[in-house]
């Protein structure tokens, strides 16, 4: 019993040893893991060029926003100038200049001509009138209440007639300018003018009468063209404020009604509106010294759009610029950042692989 107990024990061994290498060999060997495909390394990299695509409009929009394109405007003839045999104001392109012109042209000349007319008709009735062989015997009345009633009362409200729209003018002339009015300081010096812009960054330009042969380039006229002119919005409130540096100088631009002292330690502030585009020429108008006849004044009156791209090219800030150009930024850099972490997950997938 014992010898067939351990031979059976012998069997089943050697059953054992004979059948694990065949239980191994029909056990299915583990896949192995994948290589990354080339068309999954190479997705990430495509992506570049897609975020490029993207932010190429957007950049384009912000170069379009932050234009600093500037071409100086070509003057009108007759406009904002002197004319040939000129007799009345010229042409006013501010609300101001037009009333002034029409509070000369319908109110005080016409109360001017009337009186002169009535005073020069009594002056030829008492001249034939009253004159010795008419009147071997002259008059010698001395009071007439009715005249005098008249000629008392007439002259005051011809008075009270043109003093109502003159002080209406006068107040209209120094109403102050509104809190986003464009500020611009003028500063007289011997003998030119600076032009500063503390509202765009606080540039100066700096004003010199261009000689005959530069005007007649450009176009403009002798002793009124300048190199750089002073540059502002049209149809919105500028802030003028004037000083000078060395004499007194006075800031003239007939065609704007617009006159006011330059006087040194001192700013004199004053609102103009410019109704339309154009180029305005002015001149110093108090007597400062040798070259006070060479101190031309040019306004270049802009659309908005324009003005801010002149701005730009002087190296001044517009408001709104900051925000015109973040939301160009903001996509680029998102998508730049898509495209790192694209690239990295690229690098990191054959190191998983392994």
């Amino acid at each position: 019993m014992a010898f067939a107990s351990w031979t059976k024990s012998i069997g089943f061994a050697a059953l054992a040893l004979v059948t694990a290498p065949m239980a191994l060999a029909q056990t299915p060997p583990a896949p192995p893991v994948a290589a990354p495909t080339p068309s999954a390394q190479v997705a990430p990299a495509a992506a570049a060029p897609a975020a490029a695509a993207e932010a190429a409009p957007a950049d384009a929009a912000a170069a379009t926003a932050l234009d600093s394109s500037y071409t100086p405007m070509a003057p009108t003839a007759g406009k904002g100038m002197p004319i040939e045999k000129g007799l009345d104001f010229q042409q006013q392109y501010s609300e101001l200049g037009e009333y002034a012109h029409w509070l000369d042209t319908s109110v005080l000349l016409p109360i001017i001509v009337a009186i002169s007319l009535l005073v020069l008709g009594l002056l030829i009735w008492v001249m034939i009138r009253y004159r010795a062989a008419a009147n071997p015997n002259p008059s010698r009345v001395t009071h007439n209440t009715a005249i005098e009633i008249i000629w008392t009362l007439v002259p005051v409200l011809i008075l009270v007639g043109v003093a109502v729209p003159s002080i209406d003018l006068l107040a209209k002339q120094y109403k102050p300018a509104p809190a986003d009015a464009v500020t611009v300081k003028v500063t007289g010096y011997q003998w030119y003018w600076g032009y500063s812009y503390p509202d765009n960054g606080d540039f100066e330009v700096v004003s010199n009468m261009l000689s005959k042969e530069d005007a007649e380039k450009r176009g403009e006229p002798f002793q009124l063209a300048v190199d750089n002119r002073m540059v502002v919005p049209a149809g919105e409130p500028i802030r003028i404020i004037t000083t000078a540096s060395d004499v007194i100088h006075s800031f003239a631009v007939p065609s704007l009604w617009f006159k006011m002292d330059a006087v040194p330690g001192r700013s004199n502030e004053k609102m103009l509106t410019i109704k339309e585009p154009g180029v305005y020429y002015g001149q110093c108008s108090e007597l400062c010294g040798a070259r006070h006849g060479f101190m031309p004044i040019a306004v270049e009156a802009l659309p908005r759009d324009k003005f801010d791209a002149w701005v730009r090219s002087q190296g001044g800030t517009v408001k709104g610029d900051q925000v015109a150009a973040a939301p160009a930024a903001a996509p680029a850099a998102a998508t730049t950042t898509s495209a790192a972490q694209g690239a990295a997950a690229a690098a990191a997938a054959p190191a998983a692989a392994q």
